[in-house]
This record gives structure tokens, sequence and C-alpha cells, in this order.
């Protein structure tokens, strides 16, 4: 009897959630917060459960990563320098997790009025994403997308921890 490793559930991180991760207070890239227990920035412990590489696998589009470097640099006045180095390593947090770079997502996503919204669920529906996270209110407004649940940060990162917590009071 061979025991394989469950694969990791494909999720989608919008813009807003990776720039919010560190641009919003208590959270320098330098180390990420890892449920239990959640911190207090939903979106670092969003990203925190993508470097840890257990359960979900992040999949990145350049559109993704551009529109992150353009906002800390334009709107946060990041260095250039250094919102580099932070979409290089979302890029490997999310080929560590199983996920990745989708180069060419096809765009066939018309379902919401904002461009950029459509992107993003072009993105989702290439990889199969199992969840989007978002804090952008026109997408929540479309959960469940096709099937797909558009969760808020702060209600992925309460899911997570309480799938972590309930799997260890069983493991023991």
């Amino acid at each position: 009897m061979s025991h394989l490793a469950p694969v990791p559930a494909a999720v989608v991180y919008d813009v807003n959630v990776l720039v919010t991760a560190v641009a919003s207070g208590n959270s320098p890239f330098r180390s990420w917060p890892s449920p239990p227990p959640v911190s207090g920035n939903p979106s670092a412990d969003c990203v925190g459960i993508i470097v840890d590489a257990a359960e979900f696998s992040l999949w990145l589009s350049p559109h993704v990563l551009s529109n992150v470097e353009r906002v800390l640099t334009e709107l946060f006045k990041w260095e250039r320098t250094r919102a580099d180095a932070y979409t290089t390593t979302l890029l490997a947090a999310a080929e560590h997790s199983g996920g990745g770079l989708i180069e060419d997502a096809p765009r066939t996503v018309r379902d919401c009025p904002d461009h950029e919204d459509n992107l993003i669920l072009d993105l989702a529906a290439e990889t199969g994403a199992l969840i989007l996270v978002s804090n952008d209110m026109d997408l929540l407004a479309m959960s469940p997308w096709r099937g797909t649940p558009i969760l808020e940060p702060r209600a992925f990162a309460a899911k997570v921890d309480g799938m972590r917590r309930h799997a260890r009071r069983t493991r023991r």
C-alpha cells in the first residue's frame, strides 16, 4: 500500500492580496506568518500559506507580477529593486508550492466589466483554481464564479487555520 502525497490545490491571488501582504503595516517580506494562528495581516497569512507548500499551489501570470510591481512602486513608492525582489520571491514561493507562472493564459473571460478582473479570472480558469482570493468587490460579488469560490484573504486564512487546527487535533 503506497501513500502518495496529496496534490496541492491550485489557488490564484489577486494583485491586491499580494500588494497588501507587504504594503499594509505588519508585514515585511523577510518572513511570513503561517497559520495557525492567523496574524493581523490576512494577506500576509495567505502568502505564508503558499510558502508552507502544503495544501495549495499558487499560480501567477506576468499580468499579476507586473501589476504588483507597478502598484508598489507608483502608489507605495517602493524602490524598483525592492519591488523586483518581492516579485522574485513570490515567483519562487509559487514554484515551491507546486504552482508557478502561466505565461500566456488565454484571454477568454469577459464575465466582469473590469478588464483587469477578467485577466485574473482567465488565470483562474487556465489553472483550474479551486479558490480565488481577492479584496476586489466586483470579483467577490461574482462568487462562486463558474463554481469557484472567491474569498477575501481573511476568510481564506481563517479556513486554512481551522483546517490545520482540525488536522492537528485528529493526529493526536
